[in-house]
């Protein structure tokens, strides 16, 4: 789906209207009883209390700059304007990026400086702002978009999550993200309970994934085939069929849209904290591979990255 039309993201409009406020100190107040993720944890992150993600009131980023590695609709010519936030609200034993998520690699900055990593990566050609993991840093990403308006921001805003999201803070969400991009990574709960400690993932990324879609729609790309709105879902094959893939495919094409544009990723490796003994600890064969991107045009499913 094209556009030659330019379509202005949607946190402006919010801004104009004081809807943008009203959702900031909604998320902020939710920080006092933690509720930002399906976790509930509870705890008073404003205070410094820390649950399962182990973030605190700061945003806290290991890193920023153009991203050439994303989508193709992402990255167009200048690449997207990726900010990796440190923490998780998952436990993927296999996580690629083990040390930001895992071990905490980062630093906690400002709100003012997050703003400024926003225009900046704007200032350098990006086509869009990527927030890497975002889940529990949804109300601090908010606080952060008021100034980095004022500086002139005015790219499409990716949601890049895991997939293990709350439809309450999606909904605090609407108008503001103009593209989601998240992962679905399992169909079955026990093998999310093994390998990300969260046995009601499959539930709660298929509510999110319908939640997104209602709200942005199919990906829209402009005449440059760069996209500016719309949900673009990510499915990590997985050795031996873990994944779940063709239940996936399934729920995508028959409960969400057959036009769902759909990245099968064949980047798996064994990494992080996987014991030899488990069915992960080898790479997905060329076979497994195929047969994924074959399950998913079964389903009905043709936009593939």
């Amino acid at each position: 789906m094209t556009s030659s039309h330019p379509i202005e993201p949607g946190f402006l409009w919010a801004n104009k209207t004081g809807l943008l406020k009203e959702k900031i100190d909604i998320a902020i107040r939710r920080l006092e009883k933690c509720t930002i993720c399906p976790r509930e944890c509870g705890v008073n992150r404003i205070k410094g209390e820390k649950g399962f993600c182990r973030a605190g009131y700061l945003p806290r980023v290991s890193s920023f700059s153009p991203h050439f590695g994303e989508e193709r609709p992402l990255v167009g010519s200048h690449g997207s304007g990726t900010i990796f936030l440190t923490h998780c609200n998952l436990g993927c034993v296999f996580c690629q990026n083990y040390a930001i998520s895992h071990l905490d690699e980062g630093e906690d900055i400002t709100f003012a400086h997050l703003s400024r990593m926003m225009v900046s990566l704007q200032a350098l050609g990006c086509h869009n702002i990527n927030f890497v993991s975002p889940s529990h840093f949804v109300p601090q990403i908010l606080k952060a978009l008021p100034e980095a308006i004022e500086q002139g921001l005015s790219i499409p805003l990716v949601y890049n999550t895991g997939g293990y999201d709350s439809i309450q803070t999606l909904e605090l969400l609407d108008g503001i993200f103009d593209i989601y991009m998240p992962d679905f990574k399992y169909a079955d709960k026990r093998v999310a309970e093994d390998y990300s400690r969260a046995a009601d993932y499959p539930k709660k990324a298929k509510l999110a994934i319908k939640e997104m879609h209602r709200q942005v729609g199919d990906l829209l790309l402009d005449d440059r085939h760069i996209a500016v709105k719309g949900l673009l879902v990510r499915h990590l094959v997985l050795p031996s069929g873990l994944a779940g893939t063709r239940d996936i495919m399934r729920f995508l094409a028959n409960e969400v849209s057959p036009e769902t544009y759909v990245n099968i990723m064949a980047q798996y490796y064994p990494c992080g904290d996987i014991p030899p003994a488990s069915p992960l600890y080898r790479r997905i064969t060329t076979a497994e591979y195929v047969q994924a991107v074959e399950i998913a045009r079964e389903e009905g499913l043709m936009r593939l990255d």
